[in-house]
C-alpha cells in the first residue's frame, strides 16, 4: 500500500551512488564473551582514524571469502584461532569516506581458542553491549553498536 504524505525521509531528486569512489571488502568480528561483553580495539596512533575504536577484523583479500579473511586477520590482530563454522553472519555496514566506499559484513562469535591479546591495536576493552556507544568509532561501525544492543 502506497501512502502518500507531505514529509518524506528521501530526498526529492534520485540518489546515485558516490561515482568513482574505489570499494573496499572488510570483514569484522563481534566477538561476545561468557558474561555477554563485546571485544572492541583501539586503532594505533599514526594509523587512519587513530584513536577510535573499532570490532576486530580486516580486509579482504581478492579471491578471499569474508570468513577466511576474518579467521585470518583475527589470528594476526589478536593471536586467537575461530573455526568458520563458529562465525555467525549477523548484519553489515555500507559507508562512503572521502576516498573510498567500505562494505563489512559483522560476525557474531562465541566461540575461540587463545586469549586475544592486541598485536595489532593499541588497546582492547571488553564492553558490555549498553555501553559501546561510549567510545568514539569509525563511522562505519556506529549503526552496527545499537543492533548489537538490540540482540544482546
Amino acid at each position: 500500500m502506497n501512502v502518500q504524505s507531505d514529509f518524506s525521509p528521501c530526498p526529492e531528486r534520485p540518489v546515485r551512488p558516490d561515482a568513482g569512489l574505489p570499494i573496499v571488502h572488510v570483514a569484522a568480528a563481534a566477538l561476545v564473551d561468557g558474561d555477554g561483553r563485546v571485544l572492541i580495539q583501539q586503532r594505533k596512533q599514526g594509523k587512519a582514524m587513530a584513536g577510535l575504536w573499532e570490532f576486530p577484523g580486516g580486509k579482504i583479500e581478492p579471491s578471499e571469502i569474508p570468513e577466511a579473511a576474518l579467521r585470518r586477520e583475527l589470528y594476526e590482530e589478536l593471536g586467537i584461532d575461530v573455526c568458520v563454522s563458529c562465525m555467525m553472519p549477523f548484519s553489515f555496514a555500507s559507508h562512503s569516506y572521502d576516498s573510498f566506499h567500505l562494505v563489512m559484513p559483522l560476525f557474531v562469535i562465541r566461540n575461540w581458542d587463545g586469549v586475544p591479546r592486541p598485536l595489532a591495536a593499541a588497546d582492547l576493552k571488553w564492553v558490555r553491549a549498553p555501553r559501546l556507544g561510549d567510545f568514539p568509532m569509525p563511522d562505519a561501525d556506529k549503526p552496527l553498536v545499537s543492533i548489537l544492543q538490540d540482540y544482546l
